[in-house]
């Protein structure tokens, strides 16, 4: 298993075909996808897709999301880490996003917090960035807590894709004022 980034409880690595049974899981769950649409992936084969696009992204942008991995039990709990995003949303393009996602049965486990600790940590002490950015559906208290704690800062509410989502930034200093 090739680490990117270790922390006390979690390894976070790139994505691969062994993770689909994992990642099935979680995103077949409507409560996962309640803030995400409400559409839940219905094939593993959805999955395996997603799974070659982000791996497509590792080889174009040099960075994508991560598989999550347990280090007790090595199981593929979810996803974290940094996207790439080269297409305007909210008025911005070629900026970083910041995002997570794991299966039910972990939440509220501080996994979430954990992984995006270390993956802003990666972004601003090996990528150089100067600036990330986050968005959440407005109905999302849990995942905005996680911004808040990180130190991300809400901006604006935009409409993205007909739903209204909260905009957050985190710019290296607060993250250095933090740490």
């Amino acid at each position: 298993m090739e680490a990117i980034i270790t922390t006390e409880r979690l390894v976070l690595r790139k994505m691969n075909h062994q993770d689909v049974d994992d990642l099935f899981e979680m995103d077949a769950d409507p409560a996962v996808h309640l803030y995400l649409w409400n559409k839940p992936v219905k094939s593993k084969e959805e999955v395996v897709a997603v799974v070659n696009m982000i791996n497509q992204q590792y080889i174009d942008n040099g960075i994508g999301r991560w598989a999550v991995i347990d280090k007790a039990t090595h199981e593929c709990i979810g996803w974290a880490g940094l996207k790439l995003i080269k297409e305007p949303v909210n008025g911005h393009v070629n900026y970083y996003d910041l995002g997570y996602r794991f299966k039910q049965k972990h939440w509220g486990k501080g996994y979430a917090s954990e992984a995006a600790r270390a993956v802003i940590a990666y972004g601003f002490e090996e990528l150089g960035l100067d600036l990330m950015y986050a968005i959440t559906d407005i109905g999302n208290a849990n995942s905005q807590k996680v911004l808040e704690k990180m130190g991300f800062t809400f901006k604006t509410v935009f409409d993205y894709d007909g739903d209204p989502t909260n905009w957050f930034e985190l710019t290296k200093a607060a993250w250095e004022e933090r740490s």
